[in-house]
């Protein structure tokens, strides 16, 4: 299975859930259900984990390397997720109500009651808050980027291991049977036609939305550098197919780093900026996770606004250096603000993972070419200063 990649399993599990939702006996699903409960609860109660764990360390870090080159490589990196948040928002507004029209109204009123219901239930109460964990993340993380020793950054960095291995010994390999069982109830309740429709029209915007962020980075890129943005385009390829297969930033930095040298960037720019990039840069995961959480919107009738959206793309802008390199980190690290800042609900979360994932190969291609992009702007202002 280790053998057989995350987003095949995730493929596989939607068409099963499909196929064996349409005759299987309501004591399967309901025994799915019942795991789908369990798994929902226990997502629950390791979100605020996952925020303290990878948002703390990740502030703390950078914050200990600090100077002019991190400073602008982090301002530039941010406003470039920031934009792709926007760009996502702005093309949804305009595209979802003629390719997404009434998908809403084949969706049900009231999703979990047209659901069958789990056996029984386990609570799982978290920790803390998603807001409180949130402002402790921040407040740690802070503090160690200020403090002088590194005894609680290592800790902090030992707690992002364990949450970590958390996320992929038992949250991933799980995915796929909670994807299973998810669609497998959707279609034995009538709602999955709805579903797959959105998911089809999602992902073909999405990989659009990609490549034209891409061009435009490169164009800004080629035009600040007086160098070809086509040729610079080329040169990352390697980078974007690599990341395509890896779907992992960290696992392409090797190539990336090369290809970026290529280009013309510096040797100490690149060997900074691209490991750095890797792990704060994340535009075209925020592309995804804002198309797919307006989609997800959407399908359970609620609205979205810009004065909703833009505080939780703000927000997403920082919580994508909290992503690990993890398959699906970036959904995972963004659970906490889908439920505080937009309401989402288990089943909305549960969408939304799904609808993440089954793309996470580009979102990670995007991010990784897109760094060389990044990495060829800080060369050029910072050898102007």
């Amino acid at each position: 299975m280790k053998r057989f990649g995350l987003l095949p399993r995730i493929i596989t599990a939607i068409i099963a859930g499909i196929v064996i939702g349409t005759f299987a006996p309501e004591w399967l699903i309901r025994l799915f259900a019942t795991f789908n409960g369990l798994f929902g609860n226990f997502l629950g109660f390791v979100i605020p984990l996952i925020i303290i764990g990878f948002i703390a360390p990740g502030i703390g870090s950078i914050g200990q390397g600090a100077g002019k080159l991190l400073g602008m490589t982090t301002l530039i990196a941010y406003i470039s997720t920031i934009i792709a948040g926007l760009v996502a928002f702005f093309t949804a507004k305009a595209v979802y109500p003629s390719i997404l029209a009434d998908q809403a109204a084949k969706a049900f009123e009231n999703p979990e009651e047209a659901l069958l219901q789990p056996f029984f239930q386990v609570e799982m109460a978290p920790i803390m808050g998603v807001m409180s964990a949130l402002l402790l993340a921040f407040a740690l993380g802070l503090g160690m980027a200020a403090v002088k020793g590194n005894a609680l950054q290592k800790v902090m960095d030992e707690f992002r291991v364990i949450v970590e291995m958390i996320i992929e010994k038992i949250i991933i390999p799980l995915l796929p049977i909670h994807i299973f069982g998810i669609f497998a109830n959707m279609t034995q309740g009538g709602q999955v036609s709805a579903i797959m429709s959105v998911f089809a029209k999602v992902f073909i915007m999405i990989i659009i939305l990609h490549i034209l962020y891409l061009c435009a980075q490169y164009t800004t890129a080629g035009t600040l550098r007086k160098q070809n943005p086509l040729f610079m385009i080329k040169t990352m390829l390697p980078a974007y197919f690599t990341a395509l297969g890896t779907q992992s930033s960290a696992s392409t930095i090797p190539v990336t780093l090369e290809r970026a040298k290529k280009i013309g960037i510096k040797d100490r720019i690149a060997d900074f900026s691209v490991p750095l990039l890797a792990t704060i840069h994340l535009s075209g995961s925020t592309i995804t996770l804002v198309s797919c959480a307006m989609a997800v919107m959407l399908l359970q009738n609620e609205v979205y606004t810009f004065a909703s959206m833009l505080p939780f793309i703000l927000m997403l802008g920082v919580t994508m250096i909290a992503a690990p390199g993890v398959p699906g980190g970036a959904v995972m690290a963004a659970l906490g603000l889908l439920e505080t800042m937009l309401g989402f609900n288990s089943t909305m979360l549960s969408l939304m993972i799904a609808l993440y994932l089954a793309q996470d190969s580009f979102g990670t291609a995007c991010n990784v070419t897109g760094d060389g992009a990044l990495t060829a702007i800080v060369d050029k202002l910072n050898k102007e200063k």
